[in-house]
């Protein structure tokens, strides 16, 4: 088992798998319930921000956020469960989250023949992977990538002059504000490349130089080390809630251009500590102060998540 040391250059506690001696400490996440499913997208215009600012000028968004249901399982139906999964335990389709692609209005990923079969090809084999490539990166601790990271827990945002950092539970993303240009063609990376620039109250980001090995989701669903993404962060001036909406733009894979919206939500004072979707824990014993830790490498074979089929299921826990 490996430990991630933090960017901030400590390492926040001791692994401990789980046996009858932790289970007793083991932070329980709230339950589903207490997340109510967002079957539509909140509004919140692009426009002027009237917000706080930061000293260099920034909106400030810093802190924890999530998205609205926490794990997704898919892009069309991100509630409709893992491939193999009984659908009758889903509840009716109209209960769940809507797809999270709002442009083919018809929420599907405009695939090309090719691109599809191999996108199914990989579902089919999603809960008995016969050969390697069938199993989702992000089990192998590898980072989720864009636009996936979205779609899988909390992350944390912090802001620096001239950049945004973004902290998830599987690697990290810097977003240039600086006007640098991109790195060179040949330069690909897991969370790609990212430069960006404030309009008002949104922040828009390019994102080139993906290497197109993480898949975005359970079902198999990928683009190719091509592909150029339009993020643009649309938040609302209270700083309670951002939509995410990226334009992902790959010839090599779709017939046209698709866009994804997520919902966000920040997390504050009022939702519990040790929250299964933002992630949050009390930082050195004092519950006013939250501080992310870095995962320990048991993103999908842990106990909330699992795994392929015939995968030990564990959980574990920063000791303090």
């Amino acid at each position: 088992m490996r430990i991630s040391i933090s960017t901030t250059g400590a390492l926040l506690g001791t692994l401990l798998v789980v046996g009858s001696a932790v289970a007793e400490t083991t932070p329980t996440r709230p339950p589903r319930s207490s997340w109510k499913n967002e079957t539509s997208y909140p509004a919140i215009a692009e426009g002027k921000w009237t917000g706080k600012r930061r000293a260099d000028g920034q909106p400030d968004i810093e802190g924890h956020w999530s998205n609205t249901i926490a794990n997704h399982n898919n892009w069309t139906d991100p509630q409709g469960g893992a491939p193999g999964d009984n659908p009758r335990e889903l509840g009716p389709r109209e209960s769940r989250a809507p797809s999270r692609v709002t442009d083919p209005a018809d929420g599907q990923l405009p695939y090309q023949p090719w691109a599809r079969a191999k996108q199914q090809e990989f579902a089919a084999h999603f809960a008995n992977p016969t050969e390697p490539r069938f199993i989702e990166p992000l089990a192998r601790c590898a980072p989720a990538g864009v636009p996936k990271s979205f779609t899988w827990h909390g992350y944390e945002i912090r802001q620096y002059p001239g950049y945004v950092f973004l902290l998830f539970g599987s690697g990290s993303r810097l977003i240039h504000l600086d006007g640098k240009p991109h790195l060179a063609d040949n330069i690909k990376l897991w969370n790609a490349d990212s430069r960006g620039h404030w309009e008002g109250n949104t922040l828009v980001v390019d994102v080139r130089n993906n290497n197109g090995k993480a898949l975005l989701g359970r079902t198999g669903d990928f683009i190719s080390e091509n592909a150029v993404i339009e993020e643009r962060y649309v938040f609302a001036n209270d700083g309670k809630r951002f939509n995410y909406v990226a334009r992902v733009t790959d010839p090599e894979v779709f017939t046209r251009p698709w866009t994804a919206t997520i919902p966000m939500k920040h997390w504050t004072e009022k939702d519990p500590i040790h929250n299964w979707h933002y992630e949050v824990v009390p930082a050195n014993g004092r519950p006013e102060i939250d501080e992310k830790y870095e995962q320990t490498c048991v993103e999908n074979n842990a106990g909330f998540g699992g795994g392929a089929v015939g995968v030990p299921r564990t959980d574990a826990i920063i000791q303090r």
